[in-house]
Parts: structure tokens; C-alpha cells; sequence
């Protein structure tokens, strides 16, 4: 049961950053906020259907991590989490044509070892 909520919560949780980035990366910077701006923007991010994703993806994320952390101790749970970094960072390159340089290729291989580490 732990093994397939960690797959849950990895699954959840990338999606639901990579839709996120998307969705504002397709919104535009919020550059003005008096209230009449926001409430502006938060009605067009409420119809961006990247965000809406990114929100349900993030709702399952928190419940699979709620449940994880119920059957599993923190030590784990938390450390594990750390996973969604590594295919967050591939899905950066790839889907969102961001560039990443060696740090962070290197950064997202020594959590990968990390998790390894704490998962076994």
C-alpha cells in the first residue's frame, strides 16, 4: 500500500506543478493588484483549464499524502515526497521546453539517490 501511494503522490504532484507552470506560464505575469486586477486575474486562472488540472492534481496529492503519512512514519513520507523532483525536472525540459542546466540534473540525480536511500 505504501509503494502505490508514493506512486500517487509522485504522480499527483508532478502533475499537478507541471499544469500549474503551464497554466501561468499561459496566464502572463500578474503585474497589477489593485483589487480590481485581481479579481480580474483570478477569474481568468479559474477558467484556465491547466490551472484546474493543476488544482485537482494537487487535491489528490494532498489526500494520498495524508493517507501515506497516516500508515507510514514521517521520516519516510516526507523524504519520499522529494521524488517528484526528478520526473518535475525531465517534464520541465521536455514539456515545458525549459532549459536545465548540470546543477540541476545533478541536483535531481542526488535526490534520486536520496529517496533510494530513505526508501529502502
Amino acid at each position: 500500500m505504501k509503494c502505490v501511494l508514493v506512486f500517487i503522490l509522485v504522480a499527483a504532484t508532478t502533475l499537478g506543478d507541471v499544469a500549474r507552470a503551464r497554466g501561468m506560464k499561459n496566464h502572463g505575469e500578474v503585474r497589477e493588484f489593485h483589487p480590481g486586477a485581481i479579481r480580474s486575474a483570478l477569474w481568468a486562472l479559474a477558467r484556465n483549464k491547466w490551472v484546474i488540472l493543476s488544482t485537482s492534481a494537487m487535491a489528490v496529492s494532498f489526500f494520498s499524502f495524508i493517507r501515506l503519512v497516516s500508515i507510514a512514519p514521517l521520516s519516510f513520507a516526507v523524504p519520499v515526497s522529494a521524488a517528484t523532483l526528478i520526473p518535475e525536472t525531465i517534464l520541465a525540459r521536455l514539456f515545458l521546453r525549459e532549459r536545465v542546466d548540470w546543477r540541476r540534473w545533478a541536483g535531481a540525480a542526488l535526490i534520486a539517490m536520496g529517496v533510494v536511500l530513505i526508501s529502502r
